[in-house]
């Protein structure tokens, strides 16, 4: 019965060597463990809250493609032609249900499974995962979309293919799964290694720690072709005692900050406003998201796994600041392009 908290991953900068593993792709979506009784289905998130009301198409979809009972491990995604659109994903999570109900039609969802975790009377979780891959393929075998079956290899040439291969369609990297494990809830004895890149970006402002003490985040940017300054993401997790230094090291960039500053105004910006440094934060309405500008003459350089929808994917890691560089010279010229890989075979589209 739910809720199950998901197995983890802890993440490694290579593939394992040697046998004995499973590969699979690293999907970018949102975690969910399917709970299927008759008649009766519920979508549980990886925090182990439901997400059955979000995702009313793909619900009415499982329960026709689904075992009659049955506990599945996957990923909700919404698959486009030109790959994985996480922002289109995060936008179905709203509380209004004419809302959910529009974009279930304007941007259905899809379920990448990849574990079984029980079937009819049987818990899964204590066999071995080669047994419950077995399992899954057997349980699926007629499933048709939205319902997927994610890929999986042994050869590690293979899954070092697909971790340059299909990173163009949006997906994270590659998971490696030990074929003898159980199913440990809640427990990172998984492995993933994703795409791990460098930029030098503009630091345009920060935060300030949740704790008041020094600088949670830093507000990061890149310049365009036409010089606008665009919002990439954050730079975070800082040791308590980098929160301060950083504190004292961004100061000579306060004065004067907000007069010409290129973000000055987005604190009442309108519909993309969630996309802006002082907007109301998507997933906690209280939390504090108030900035403090620097102006635009300080350049950082952060590791970060990939771009996606003009945006930094995940939160970046500051390496260092670099005043060797001309804040101009930041521009999404240095990124890495990577062709998109073709969904067809998995999403038929």
């Amino acid at each position: 019965m739910p809720p199950v908290a998901p197995m983890l991953a802890k993440a490694a900068d290579s593939l394992p060597d040697g046998e004995g593993w499973q590969f699979e792709p690293k999907w970018d979506g949102f975690r969910c463990i399917v709970f299927r009784d008759g008649g009766e289905i519920e979508l549980g998130s990886r925090n182990e809250r439901p997400l059955t009301r979000y995702f009313p198409e793909l619900a009415a979809a499982l329960l026709r493609e689904l075992p009659d009972r049955c506990v599945v491990d996957g990923e909700v995604v919404v698959a486009t032609a030109g790959g994985l659109d996480f922002d289109a994903l995060q936008q179905r999570i709203h509380p209004a249900e004419s809302r959910v109900n529009k974009l279930a039609a304007e941007t259905p969802a899809s379920f990448v499974a990849f574990d079984l975790l029980a079937l009819d009377d049987h818990d899964l979780m204590a066999a071995p995962l080669a047994e419950r891959r077995r399992r899954l393929e057997e349980a699926l075998a007629g499933a048709r979309p939205p319902l997927h079956l994610t890929p999986v290899t042994t050869d590690r040439s293979v899954a070092e293919d697909w971790f340059v291969r299909f990173e163009g369609a949006g997906l994270d990297g590659v998971m490696a799964k030990d074929l003898a494990a159980v199913y440990v809830p809640d427990k990172r004895t998984q492995i993933k290694v994703k795409h791990k890149r460098t930029a030098d970006c503009v630091v345009a402002g920060y935060r300030v720690h949740k704790s008041g003490d020094g600088i949670g985040s830093l507000l990061l940017g890149l310049y365009d072709d036409s010089g606008d300054l665009h919002h990439m993401g954050v730079a975070t997790s800082f040791s308590a005692a980098r929160r301060k230094e950083l504190l004292a090291e961004v100061a000579p960039y306060e004065a004067d900050a907000l007069a010409g500053h290129p973000w000055r105004d987005w604190g009442g910006a309108g519909a993309d406003s969630s996309r802006m440094p002082g907007a109301p934060n998507r997933w906690n309405a209280t939390k504090d998201m108030s900035w403090t500008a620097l102006r635009p003459e300080l350049v950082a350089e952060v590791a970060y796994e990939h771009v996606q929808s003009g945006r930094f994917r995940h939160a970046t890691r500051l390496l260092r600041f670099r005043p060797d560089r001309d804040p101009r010279s930041c521009t999404f010229a240095q990124l890495e392009e990577v062709a998109p890989y073709e969904l067809h075979r998995i999403f038929g589209i």
